[in-house]
């Protein structure tokens, strides 16, 4: 099925509401009220909406110019377990899809669960799952560090630019490490390219659930799952209103951001998210030099350790790590505790983390399609 020009500008601009502008400071960061979010967002859809009208005008798209053509004419093609789609397999539908793929594709999946394990290389851009959120598919593999490993036992990897998940479960199978097994590591999904964005989408695993490997990307309404280090990696992105859920029976670590040179801009920003679940769970561990995580408008349960931040028993990180808190909540928010090496940001600190423009959305992120 192809989608007109003219549809897909309709679409975009209806759904064009993840997508802040710096046209007025006034809209331009996240309000700490949850309740003023909607009023925030519509009022950056005028914005942006006249924005576009002006680039018309101009010729100087805000958008990446590649991404305004492949945007142009999309496919669509339909997975489904029974075989009344295009294809029975994901698999199957992304082989279809050609090498230098140069316009939007999506792969509309029925729901179910669907056996496989996915790599997306980076010849095939442009590429949305996409699903119904009252009929969410999982796909599934038992991958570990053992047998592929870390980064290559992922159920799913996609290392191409422009990719986009909407309303999709991501699940490694494999069992919860038990300290006792070499390799247990299992990653659900592996994000390595550039300008992707995930929506509604469910991430389960348990140790290094979420491979936030490099580039920007964004996560919006999503839940993440997982014991230690379940979201790892160098990339740049932003988690909006997502829930976050330590399995952990002992030790637990949310995050272990990979940051490693000083003119690196990698960081993980967390914005009204909820941290629940159980075990005794750390916010992050300097896995690395630079780590670089903000958690803002947070709410964190009695499950966070007090101390908060982990060095990983590298003293000499105390003065490398960038960790941040501002105006987080719950009791797992108490600051009397934390570690000295960690900040309670003022609000200056805070204002790059509160913006699409940390990740330059401005310039890419598109909203989710909307089919049935």
């Amino acid at each position: 099925m192809h989608l007109g020009a003219v549809t897909t500008l309709l679409l975009a601009l209806q759904f064009m509401i993840f997508i802040p502008t710096v046209v007025s400071d006034k809209t331009k960061h996240i309000p700490s009220d949850t309740s003023k979010l909607d009023a925030w967002i519509a009022t950056n859809i005028r914005e942006y909406q006249q924005l576009i009208s002006e680039s018309k005008k101009d010729l100087h798209s805000p958008l990446d110019p590649i991404l305004v053509a492949a945007e142009a004419e999309v496919n669509v093609i339909k997975v489904r377990k029974d075989g009344t789609g295009d294809f029975k397999t994901i698999t199957d539908a992304l082989n279809s899809i050609p090498k230098g793929n140069l316009k939007r594709t999506v792969i509309w999946i029925g729901g179910g669960e669907y056996w496989e394990k996915i790599t997306i290389d980076r010849s095939k851009p442009f590429i949305t799952m996409y699903a119904s959120a009252a009929d969410m598919p999982s796909i599934t593999y038992e991958g570990t560090a053992f047998k592929y490993g870390t980064v290559d036992s992922a159920t799913v990897a996609v290392e191409s630019d422009y990719f986009m998940a909407v309303n999709i479960a991501f699940v490694n199978s494999a069992p919860m490490p038990d300290g006792k097994r070499v390799g247990a590591q299992a990653v659900a999904m592996r994000i390595s390219g550039d300008k992707a964005a995930f929506h509604n989408c469910m991430f389960i695993g348990f140790q290094d659930t979420l491979c936030d490997d490099r580039g920007r990307h964004f996560f919006k309404g999503c839940q993440i799952q997982g014991t230690v280090d379940f979201i790892f990696g160098d990339g740049k992105s932003l988690y909006l209103n997502t829930m976050i859920q330590s399995v952990a029976k002992g030790v637990g670590v949310i995050t272990a951001q990979a940051r490693e040179n000083v003119a690196d801009t990698s960081g993980f920003a967390f914005v009204h998210c909820n941290i629940s679940g159980s075990g005794d769970t750390y916010l992050g561990r300097a896995w690395r030099l630079r780590p670089r995580v903000v958690f803002a408008y947070t709410y964190m349960g009695t499950l966070i350790n007090g101390e908060g931040w982990s060095d990983n028993l590298h003293a000499d990180r105390d003065k490398t790590v960038y960790y941040g808190e501002y105006m987080c909540k719950g009791p797992g928010a108490t600051p009397s505790g934390r570690v000295k090496f960690a900040k309670l940001l003022t609000d200056e600190e805070a204002k790059p983390f509160l913006s699409m423009t940390y990740i330059n959305g401005n310039k890419w992120l598109l909203p989710p399609p909307n089919y049935v």
